[in-house]
């Protein structure tokens, strides 16, 4: 496609402004029109870009501005039938996360893009972010060993939702980013929280990931810490990373330590487990915003017929992670197993060209 790619966003409130900052920003892209219920939104827009169109009625969105793409930055309830309305009426479409309210709303938005022929996109903003690219790479050289467990705190004051929980609003994020570094989707999920604010709406939620070989991860998701938290551990059989997504220049952090167990022992008082101290590595990283490069890779797809790097499975393999999140809440944190899917969880080449190299570690 040599012409700009025709882009439409609907949802003009807490994210919408961004994606519209960023698309309108891209050379091969030209946002033509925005969306919204709220007049107010809309005109505030507006005077920041008035080039682009305003709407409120989003059928003549879909018809009658001619669009190639439409991006949803709407409340998650919205999701599924704008996203459908999108995909029927022939629009490449990127949602953002999560990517519907249930797994089956997923699963019909899937068979429809392809069906269409048109990309489906989510918006999981982190697996574009220099950092988590860096730990992938790092994870998949090998240089930290063999992944034992994943813990992740995203923790602030607000925003409270009104649709959703504390898990659906922030653990996505972590969610996503796990999956990404262990490369398979998880077998059970386990589920603590307490509402405090709004009854039936949990503020603090606990989730418990269960994978293959005795690996898991934990996500921790808070509406009410005076902190902003965004924090990623990762602990490997030889080395660890710590991912701060606050800190200003030292985002990821290598720790050359590990516990070793005695390969050999024949009383317990042999047995002694053996403590390696090294040095800390902090690689140096080239700073890009995140959601520049996501919306970049979706206009690239469009173009392409490349499958995204956070297609459709990736959306749909979230939501159905959060399901099982909030069935455990209701059986008061018991394990609800996940049933295995046929489709590889990350297609081949998705999103190869994000890769940016990474000085590599000297091995142990």
């Amino acid at each position: 496609m040599k012409t700009p790619v025709s882009v439409g966003v609907v949802g003009c409130g807490y994210w919408g402004p961004n994606l519209v900052r960023n698309f309108r920003a891209l050379p091969d892209c030209e946002v033509k029109a925005i969306c919204d219920v709220d007049t107010n939104r809309l005109n505030h827009l507006k005077a920041l870009y008035p080039e682009v169109e305003g709407h409120t009625d989003y059928d003549h969105v879909l018809n009658g501005v001619g669009l190639d793409a439409v991006v949803i930055a709407t409340s998650v309830r919205h999701h599924y039938e704008m996203a459908k309305k999108s995909l029927l009426s022939g629009k490449h479409t990127f949602i953002e996360k999560p990517m519907a309210s249930s797994s089956a709303e997923c699963e019909e938005l899937i068979d429809l893009a392809e069906k269409q022929g048109r990309v489906l996109m989510v918006g999981h903003t982190f697996l574009y972010s220099a950092p988590v690219r860096a730990i992938k790479k790092i994870v998949d050289d090998g240089d930290l060993g063999e992944i034992q467990y994943i813990s992740s705190r995203r923790l602030n004051l607000g925003l409270f939702q009104k649709d959703i929980n504390v898990a659906w609003d922030l653990a996505p994020h972590d969610i996503s980013i796990i999956l990404y570094i262990m490369g398979e989707a998880p077998l059970t999920v386990n589920c603590n929280g307490s509402a405090h604010v709004t009854r039936g709406i949990e503020d603090v939620t606990s989730l418990y990931l269960g994978f293959r070989k005795n690996r898991c991860a934990t996500v921790q998701s808070s509406w009410l810490d005076p902190r902003k938290v965004r924090e990623m551990t990762i602990i490997g059989s030889r080395r660890m990373i710590v991912y701060d997504d606050v800190a200003q220049l030292e985002k990821i952090r290598i720790y050359d330590v590990r516990v070793e167990r005695p390969p050999h022992y024949d009383t317990f008082a042999e047995f002694h487990y053996a403590y390696h101290y090294g040095d800390i590595h902090v690689p140096f990283i080239k700073q890009e915003e995140p959601l520049k490069v996501e919306c970049q890779h979706f206009l690239d797809c469009i173009k392409t017929g490349r499958t995204p790097l956070s297609n459709g499975r990736q959306g749909m393999e979230l939501v159905r992670i959060l399901e099982a999140a909030s069935a455990s809440l209701k059986q008061n944190g018991s394990a609800v197993p996940l049933a295995r899917n046929g489709w590889d969880l990350w297609p081949e080449r998705a999103g190869e060209e994000l890769v940016s190299p990474q000085p590599a570690l000297v091995p142990v």
